[in-house]
């Protein structure tokens, strides 16, 4: 179901394969177990690192005994913080800049211990299974402590300091704002509700875990790293900063990367403590993150509480809102892990909302730290969602009913919020009447009270959101393309960024051919490794369909015009009467007159001669692009239905409708996989996944027997509606989408569980709606009513 709001203007490149379901190019590797991930990296000599980890949240570090570890046959050597920690020059990476070495890091823990999983030693050995035994036999005394676990106990007046040296456990705050404004609106207001919302841990879990082959080259001092990450050029310029190594002697490269969600963005200390190994031993050094390391101290994500509290007239419209954010960080926390800045900029959302107060603090507890998760501000969505179905039934209006009240409206375009954001190329209003008219709303409500009626409780819930893709930001501002031709005719388009799984192989290519007027099977694209790609930040704030993209159309445009000039030349006709498609360029109008692209290349390489009077030869053009603004905004419309069965609580996901605006879709198949990822990653953060910890700070969820994830059996088909309306900020008026499946789905899951409650006529909707402890795929959820 698609609905163009905006159609596109002519593409000045042609249009034969943007906006076409083009089969995926990485598919077939892929799918046949092909492709080339981390663990398949095998180089002459190569070691193997594991790690000693502490099973102790918080201690002080008495004593470390490797000397049973290194005698074991086949351990090369065994370091620990004393061997590494000083090493470490600068620990900032390109997104926070150099006041990042304000955080807390170190490589390995020396004198305390602080979260279960903290590495202590790493043993470097022949084989993985030599070095594990080693770990066994490492001896660690540890006086434990009492840890700081949860948010509460951080934020206690006695509680005692994460880490050692700080005041406190705050680490960022906005504090509150005097608006006596707002306080005026709350004062008056016919109706006041707040309620308090609680967002589970729960992890990333890509299907390839963290890896690492770091090769030293103490002859040429070159250093060669193979990495699962989202982003080369940000690993090589840490690792230069880090370790004193001319960046220019450093050569990353990621190929195929099996799922990263914002885990990977950056470094952690234990792969730079694979690559410390392999520069003092002078050998390769592998290490492959096992999945009990990736769940216990792989970085976590979510794990948020927000009081909110919404002053409503009488007419059902929305005044003022008052929110108040804590966000769990854990102990070491990832670069731009927290999203407390986002989540008050952001909170509006898709609504009239004339003023907004906000504050938060992010703590530091006794846990693993805090990455980006997919979507890691989707707290705004999580929270304000669920408060609207909670506002509208405390109000006695239906759900769907109080959002269209309040939704802004293409008619109100451009619109400001109260954060000071604008929209103009949105179609809110269109998501959401799309969503529900293809959920069949009314007709659902019949059906729910026939159900009932029958014993049955289904339930329906709404997740509507903006999405601030394409973020430009910082040194998440541009990335780059280099376009060629060479002199066969054949493209290839060296990109600055690198897919972990946003197919950037089939939809740059599809773009690139449009652009250049040749079929979509000429083009080759190059990415992830940093001695043939430009500088880029990597894949991560859903940039690539507009930023990446970018740069490949204008890299391309470039050529093009080239192109276009040598043919006009040659045919002794204006550029402007030149038409380019399907590999050839001919006159308009005439075309048994014209030259193939080929011929062109030819030229512009081996026949100088012919070329325009001062024209340098070759095809091929450097480009870097950066949009109009810091946000290009996308939209969404997330509809569930679901069954509880009231006597043992377990969720039935029945349907689940997604309206998706992501501007001009480039590759419909590629914008349907991406939604369908983020919304089963959110149908698991609210019915099947948690990262639990016991109040000794032992994490209760290590394997997968019990943190569970969702198959195939757990999750409906889903269904997508498309509108494409332009994006203002780029010349495709494309956006990005990468990260609203797992934004929007969370509240509609929850949405749908409340609404099937039978302790109201319409499903009173609950502020809380997460598992506790870990449980079967028939989970049992807390109570609707409570």
């Amino acid at each position: 179901m698609t609905d163009t709001l905006a159609a596109p203007t002519a593409n000045t490149g042609g249009a034969r394969f943007v906006g076409q379901r083009v089969q995926r190019r990485e598919d077939l590797r892929l799918v046949t177990g092909h492709g080339r991930y981390t663990d398949d990296v095998v180089v002459p000599g190569m070691l193997h690192a594991a790690f000693l980890r502490s099973d102790i949240a918080r201690g002080v570090i008495n004593s470390i005994d490797v000397s049973a570890a290194r005698q074991l046959d086949g351990v090369v050597a065994v370091f620990t913080g004393a061997d590494f920690n000083a090493e470490i020059r600068e620990h900032w990476v390109d997104f926070e800049g150099p006041g990042g070495d304000a955080s807390p890091f170190r490589v390995l823990a020396d004198t305390d211990v602080r979260f279960a999983g903290d590495p202590i030693a790493v043993v470097i050995a022949t084989s993985r299974y030599i070095a594990e035994d080693a770990c066994e036999l490492i001896e660690v005394d540890i006086e434990p402590s009492t840890p700081v676990i949860g948010a509460d106990a951080a934020l206690a007046a006695d509680a005692p300091v994460v880490h050692a040296g700080r005041a406190d456990n705050i680490a960022g705050a906005i504090p509150a704002a005097a608006d006596p404004v707002l306080d005026e609106i709350f004062a008056n207001a016919a109706h006041v509700i707040t309620e308090t919302i609680d967002q589970n841990r729960y992890l990333c879990v890509p299907m390839e875990t963290r890896g690492i082959v770091s090769q030293w080259d103490p002859f040429n001092q070159e250093l060669t790293v193979h990495i699962s990450t989202q982003g080369p050029h940000g690993v090589r310029a840490y690792i230069g900063r880090a370790l004193g190594i001319p960046e220019n002697r450093i050569r990353v490269i990621m190929k195929d990367v099996g799922g990263g969600f914002g885990q990977k963005m950056f470094m952690i200390p234990d792969e730079v403590a694979v690559v410390l190994a392999g520069k003092r031993l002078g050998r390769p050094v592998k290490w492959i993150e096992d999945r009990r390391e990736n769940l216990m101290s792989g970085l976590h994500a979510r794990d948020d509480r927000m009081t909110v509290s919404f002053a409503v007239d009488d007419t059902f419209h929305i005044l003022g809102v008052k929110c108040d954010l804590i966000e769990d960080v854990g102990s070491f926390n990832a670069a731009g892990s927290s999203s407390i800045g986002f989540v008050g900029l952001l909170f509006p959302g898709p609504y009239k909302i004339p003023r907004v107060g906000f504050s938060a603090k992010a703590v530091f507890t006794n846990t693993c730290g805090r990455c980006s998760y997919r979507g890691p501000w989707m707290m705004e969505t999580a929270a304000r969602e669920q408060m609207m179905d909670i506002a509208a039934r405390r109000l006695g209006i239906d759900p769907l009913e109080f959002r269209r009240i309040n939704v802004i409206t293409s008619a109100e375009l451009p619109y400001t919020t109260a954060a000071g954001l604008v929209y103009d190329a949105v179609s809110i209003d269109g998501s959401l009447e799309q969503a529900v008219s293809m959920v069949g709303y009314e007709a659902f409500r019949a059906e729910q009270a026939a159900a009932r009626a029958q014993g049955r409780f289904i339930g329906l819930g709404l997740g509507l959101y903006v999405e601030p893709s394409g973020i430009a930001m910082g040194n998440m501002s541009s990335e780059a393309a280099i376009v060629s031709i060479s002199v066969n005719g054949d493209v290839t388009a060296v990109m600055s960024s690198g897919s972990h799984g946003q197919s950037l192989e089939t939809t740059v290519a599809q773009v690139v051919a449009d652009r250049l007027g040749v079929d979509f099977e000429r083009v080759t694209v190059v990415q992830g490794d940093t001695a043939a790609t430009p500088f880029g930040p990597g894949t991560g704030g859903s940039r690539s369909a507009v930023i990446l993209n970018g740069a490949a159309s204008q890299a391309s445009g470039d050529v093009r015009t080239k192109m276009l000039e040598i043919a006009a030349h040659v045919l002794e006709a204006a550029t402007d009467d030149l038409e380019l498609e399907a590999g050839n360029i001919s006159v308009r109008g005439t075309p048994s007159k014209g030259i193939s692209v080929t011929e062109v290349a030819r030229i512009a390489y081996l026949r100088p001669q012919e070329l325009p009077p001062g024209m340098s030869l070759g095809l091929e053009s450097h480009a870097r692009y950066t949009p109009n603004a810091p946000f290009t905004f996308s939209n969404s419309c997330h509809a569930c239905v679901v069954e509880v069965d009231a006597v043992t609580g377990g969720v039935k996901v029945l349907r689940f409708i997604v309206s998706e605006d992501c501007g001009v879709m480039i590759n419909p198949d590629v914008v349907e996989g991406q939604i369908a990822g983020g919304v089963v990653q959110g149908i698991g953060g609210v019915l099947y996944e948690e990262m639990a910890y016991d109040m000794s700070g032992n994490p209760m969820n290590t394997t997968f027997v019990d943190y569970l994830l969702p198959t195939a059996t757990e999750v409906p088909i889903i269904e997508y509606g498309h509108i494409e309306t332009r994006s203002s900020t780029n010349p495709g008026g494309f956006k990005g989408m990468g990260e609203g499946g797992a934004i929007g789905s969370p509240p509609a899951v929850i949405n749908a569980v409340a609404d099937a409650s039978p302790t109201s006529s319409t499903g009173r909707s609950s502020s809380r709606c997460r598992r506790r402890t870990s449980a079967p795929p028939s989970t049992l959820l807390a109570d609707p009513a409570e």
